[in-house]
């Protein structure tokens, strides 16, 4: 498969801006060259895709364009979710592209074999769309930073309060991929500790059209709780078929561990009314929040994801790192960002650890019932605020090695 790549140059006589660097440039080539790699036309397009370039080109713009006395360029390609061609692409920007950094890395396992190839040609790798926890796990690597969310961090939200309401029993429907098994694995060790119980499961294969199966067994186990360790275009068809077979009701809740603000506008708010989930980005959140979308909107006709979010969020630290150092050598950019707090329009003072998690708040949101929802995009309440120190896995639980050294 073929996967199709595009280039954006940000054009380099915007005004200069105060975040751009009077260091003497030592940029490799004259030039600073951010990928974006994700999935352009699948079930993440709406999530990532070209918002993602979008979100990538407002960060340039805040640097006038310029960064180190070197101009800033976007490329981007399609790695349709897959593994070996996520792989070839990411050697094939770092090595024949001249591309510095790689950004958004769509699904985990995607991102995972992209972090194999930043390690191995030690270049900067910022990971907002992927999930699981392995990231800055195992497979942690001192040149990849995971931006907005894992699956630790995912599944700490929702088991406790539909514990509470007395659902003890779960059942899950599983993405039967990296970010999928994470989920379910770290969301069942919470039910269990807090005195639930999994009475069973199914995996569904990426983009599912068809989730009636995995449904009527659901509905057949007599669990209390559906949950959906899916995400993108599979949360949503999961939802509006659930309702369709009348999945959801007074005996059975659904919980949502990862859901994007465009899977409730795919879904809308008559089937997505009352789901919980949980996120580190919302449009309507605060100022800063409501300014960036307003940017994001005014070019893409919606609000941006979280995914989108990071993307301008870990593109800006990487642009502060590089005029901070002078240099485009991932080694030092890399330590740089770790080194400097985390400030944009909606993150502020948030540390990165030595294993590249940012540790930013995490927020429980609701979705509103459509009676509540005051106008288009309007489709969360915030319900619950975890603080960056403690949504996160704790270091000493991590086996990451870089973790060991601090």
């Amino acid at each position: 498969m073929k996967a199709r790549a595009t280039t954006s140059a940000i054009a380099a006589g915007l005004l200069a801006s105060p975040m751009a660097s009077s260091a003497v440039a030592q940029v490799s080539d004259n030039v600073v060259r951010i990928g974006i790699l994700n999935d352009m036309t699948g079930i993440y397009a709406d999530a990532g895709g070209k918002g993602s370039i979008l979100a990538a080109q407002l960060a340039a713009e805040d640097f006038g364009g310029k960064v180190a006395g070197a101009p800033i360029e976007i490329v981007s390609a399609d790695h349709a979710n897959k593994p070996d061609i996520a792989a070839n692409l990411a050697r094939q920007e770092y090595d024949a592209q001249g591309v510095d950094v790689i950004a958004d890395g769509g699904s985990s396992a995607a991102a995972l074999a992209m972090q194999n190839v930043s390690r191995e040609r030690k270049k900067v790798i910022l990971l907002s769309g992927p999930a699981t926890a392995e990231i800055t796990g195992k497979a942690c690597s001192p040149y990849s930073f995971h931006w907005m969310y894992d699956t630790y961090a995912l599944a700490a939200a929702p088991p406790e309060g539909v514990l509470k309401r007395g659902g003890d029993t779960w059942f899950f429907i599983t993405a039967d991929y990296a970010f999928g098994k994470s989920m379910e694995s770290e969301a069942t060790k919470r039910i269990v500790a807090s005195g639930g119980k999994v009475i069973g499961g199914v995996r569904a294969p990426l983009d599912t059209p068809d989730f009636s199966s995995f449904l009527l067994q659901a509905q057949g186990s007599g669990a209390k709780v559906l949950a959906l360790a899916t995400a993108g275009s599979d949360t949503s068809n999961a939802i509006k078929q659930a309702q369709e077979y009348n999945v959801i009701g007074s005996n059975t809740q659904v919980v949502t561990f990862l859901m994007f603000i465009n899977d409730v506008d795919a879904m809308g708010l008559k089937n997505g009314q009352g789901l919980v989930s949980s996120t580190t980005y919302y449009h309507d959140l605060d100022d800063g929040s409501r300014a960036f979308a307003k940017r994001f909107w005014d070019k893409m006709g919606r609000p941006p994801s979280i995914v989108q979010a990071g993307v301008y969020s870990s593109v800006v630290h990487y642009l502060k790192a590089v005029a901070a150092t002078g240099t485009d050598d991932g080694t030092k950019v890399a330590a740089k960002m770790r080194e400097m707090p985390v400030e944009d329009a909606f993150t502020h003072g948030a540390k990165i650890r030595a294993d590249g998690r940012l540790l930013r708040d995490l927020y429980v949101t609701e979705v509103k019932k459509p009676e509540e929802s005051k106008g288009p995009w309007d489709y969360w309440k915030i319900v619950a605020t975890i603080p960056g120190d403690k949504a996160w896995r704790p270091a000493d639980e991590s086996e990451c090695p870089l973790l060991k050294t601090h």
